[in-house]
């Protein structure tokens, strides 16, 4: 009796479509606050418009739900026709908001992380053969067009984050368009603001748009004025609200990272001197590529004090911000933006106001709290008159060249023709495919080359690809590998609390390499690997070992993760990996060899023995960085090669390492050096090119080299003729 008594209630349980498992009591109660988002009234009117249309465009306010609850209607749509076409996919612009929805949407549709719903990012896979939804970030999405062209695991393509215009976003956007063409059964959805909606129904043609709007009404306020220190005006602000007692989290939008790092310090260093009957003021700074601080920052942790988090955040950092407690924003309405210059091959730090799109998602983040309240640091006649309408696409601000040699790449497929929303800046590509030329990844007809098609196959910049491919040529390929690793994570040095500047230069003195700082982020990584497999007994984790050498632990977790896929690429594409051999003087110019391969434009030569650098290819001059080891070393080297070079206040060359110029001479393409402007550094070349004997007395792994670089046969074909894109 009691054993049919069970039996008739499990058969009673509602079973879950997308496990085959009855649901869980908390699936109800998530459904519940589900129901009551604003993009819920909007579900059967999307899921008929999914029905009839190709594509579907959804605009609406931040906090309405769009992003969590559209993705979850696709999968829904894909299970009722059994995924005959394919799965889902929604791309996102960081990987922190990346992760963070594919939790929620498994906690909601009640089934496991990794299974039936996963998320790809940089260096992290966390999906099988049974994920039905999967978030990805748009590059990660963009590389998997390499393997597969048409995308055709896929039934549905959902693109978030439309409006930060990312370079990654607006190439899908472009070759989605002639995908749906071919694969007439696709279904592509774009979520994104009100005020860029318009615009995409201008490029895609008449299609439906679901429109969601906020229940709540924010409470603004502006200032009479601009204000002058927009930075101390917000953490005055900040502190006023603290003291008025008034409950909720903060969000303060910040111009750069740099204060960001600024506002960190001085809000923990103030805490100190508050009203303990206050609560405590906890700042968070909400750093790109920070993705465990940021997870965890939204966990909440029992106190018997209350607690206020204080989120500091830049111009896009809108999608970090996932606390549902924030009850006041602090607007400085300033950005400070990078854009590229490729006339000198650096970005130039811009100091500008944000877009209206921009200044009206901010206010929108308290869309959860009645109470909340927006303070706007600028007149509002001042959002009407200075802020341009919508944020710039990334394309005409940013360096191309690993935007073309994926397009060329996609030219192989057929699918090279990209008709983008905006043109990219045509400096730029132009550009590009100079470099790309330069660095022989494209043949005589501007077409990708097979050493080019071997390059695209690592998810690093284009430089580091050839310096890595170079290094299989000089017995390298380990040391060659953790430096690529090293130079693509977040910067592994953590500026020290003030006081503690003289323990972390002594701290770091142990990783300091006299060839340069390339070197020394190779002693980094080893130390780090052998701190963490050894058992260190003074070290209870790697974490305590890398805040007493004043280390980033997250950002050298990353590029072990780095290292690791670069590693597996190699192994895939049967490309040799020689035995480490660091230490070696052979093993010190071969990795010099290898970086001057990809980095030959990067080359500067202190002019006057004190610290100044001219750039090569122009007439720029930077100062060392103050993280450089030949900082205040008292041994400036003459000729160097860097891997970045940033125009702001005090210009600055990072990540360098001595070279020679006979070195570079034999290893830098004949027509690159033939284009270098005159100058007295190109004379010194040129006396050492009068130094260096024939090809035929280079070792016959350089004179390879060389020769596939074509010192003869380039210059018969000029770089313009070459330098087509589709």
């Amino acid at each position: 009796m009691e054993e049919a008594r069970i039996g008739k209630c499990a058969e009673d349980l509602e079973i879950n479509p997308f496990d085959r498992l009855p649901f869980s009591s908390r699936y109800y109660k998530l459904l519940k606050e589900r129901e009551e988002l604003p993009i819920w009234q909007m579900k059967y009117a999307f899921m008929e418009s999914l029905h009839h249309h190709q594509i579907v465009i959804v605009s609406g306010d931040a906090r309405t739900g769009k992003r969590s609850q559209v993705p979850q209607w696709c999968a829904e749509y894909s299970l009722a026709a059994h995924f005959q076409h394919g799965t889902v996919v929604c791309t996102q612009t960081c990987k922190h908001a990346t992760v963070w929805l594919a939790l929620r949407a498994a906690d909601e549709m009640d089934v496991n992380i990794g299974h039936e719903v996963g998320y790809v990012v940089s260096y992290d896979n966390c999906c099988n053969n049974e994920t039905i939804l999967r978030f990805s970030t748009d590059d990660m999405l963009q590389r998997e067009m390499m393997s597969s062209p048409l995308l055709s695991s896929y039934g549905i393509i959902i693109i978030d984050c439309v409006l930060e215009r990312t370079v990654p976003t607006d190439v899908l956007l472009g070759l989605l368009k002639d995908v749906l063409i071919l694969r007439p059964e696709l279904k592509l959805i774009i979520i994104t603001s009100l005020q860029l909606s318009s615009k995409l129904q201008a490029y895609y043609g008449p299609v439906p748009l679901i429109r969601v709007q906020s229940q709540n009404q924010t409470e603004v306020a502006y200032t009479s004025g601009i204000q002058k220190d927009y930075f101390l005006s917000a953490l005055r602000l900040l502190f006023e609200i603290h003291n008025s007692k008034r409950r909720g989290d903060v969000v303060i939008f910040l111009a750069c990272e740099q204060e960001i790092g600024n506002a960190f310090w001085i809000i923990r260093q103030e805490g100190h001197n508050l009203n303990p009957d206050l609560g405590e003021l906890v700042p968070v700074p909400l750093f790109p590529n920070e993705q465990e601080r940021i997870l965890k920052s939204n966990e909440e942790k029992p106190c018997k004090n209350y607690r206020r988090k204080v989120l500091l955040t830049t111009s896009m950092g809108e999608s970090l911000v996932l606390s549902k407690r924030v009850s006041f924003v602090i607007d400085t309405g300033i950005q400070r933006r990078k854009v590229y210059n490729p006339r000198i091959r650096a970005d130039t730090v811009v100091i500008q106001p944000i877009s209206k799109s921009q200044a009206e998602m901010r206010k929108q983040i308290l869309g959860m709290s009645s109470s909340g309240k927006c303070f706007c640091l600028y007149p509002e006649e001042f959002m009407e008159k200075e802020m341009k309408p919508l944020p710039p696409a990334k394309l005409q601000e940013s360096n191309l060249i690993s935007m073309v040699l994926f397009l060329k790449r996609m030219d192989i497929a057929g699918l090279g023709h990209c008709d983008f929303i905006d043109r990219p800046d045509p400096e730029s590509l132009m550009q590009a495919l100079e470099d790309l030329d330069y660095l022989a990844a494209l043949d005589n007809d501007g077409n990708l080359s097979e050493f080019g098609i071997i390059m695209s196959e690592f998810p690093v910049d284009p430089q580091m690809s050839k310096s890595i491919l170079a290094s299989c040529e000089f017995d390298c390929v380990e040391e060659m590998l953790t430096i690529a690793a090293m130079v693509t994570a977040p910067g592994c040095f953590v500026n020290p609390p003030q006081g503690t500047e003289e323990i972390a230069v002594t701290c770091q003195q142990k990783f300091l390499h006299p060839a340069g700082d390339h070197f020394t982020l190779i002693n980094v990584y080893k130390s780090y690997k052998e701190a963490s497999t050894n058992a260190i007994s003074q070290y209870y984790d790697i974490e305590k070992w890398c805040q007493d050498y004043f280390l980033n632990c997250s950002a050298l977790r990353i590029a072990e993760a780095i290292r690791t896929e670069l590693v597996d690429i190699m192994r895939r594409i049967e490309l040799p990996i020689s035995a480490p051999a660091f230490g070696l003087n052979e093993n010190v110019l071969g990795i010099k060899k290898a970086l001057l391969s990809g980095y030959f434009m990067q080359i500067a030569r202190d002019v006057d023995g004190s610290g100044n650098y001219l750039m090569l290819a122009h007439k720029q001059v930077a100062q060392l960085h103050p993280l450089s080891i030949y900082y205040n070393s008292g041994r400036i080297p003459e000729w160097v090669v860097f891997h970045e070079f940033s125009i702001a206040e005090n210009n600055s060359i990072k990540i360098i390492s001595a070279i020679s110029p006979d070195l570079f001479m034999k290893l830098v393409p004949q027509y690159y050096f033939s284009n270098l402007p005159p100058s007295e550094s190109k004379a010194i070349l040129q006396e050492a090119i009068n130094h260096i004997s024939p090809i035929s007395g280079v070792d016959k792994g350089q004179k390879a080299i060389i020769e596939d670089r074509g010192f003869e046969k380039y210059p018969e074909t000029p770089a313009e003729q070459r330098c087509i894109i589709q």
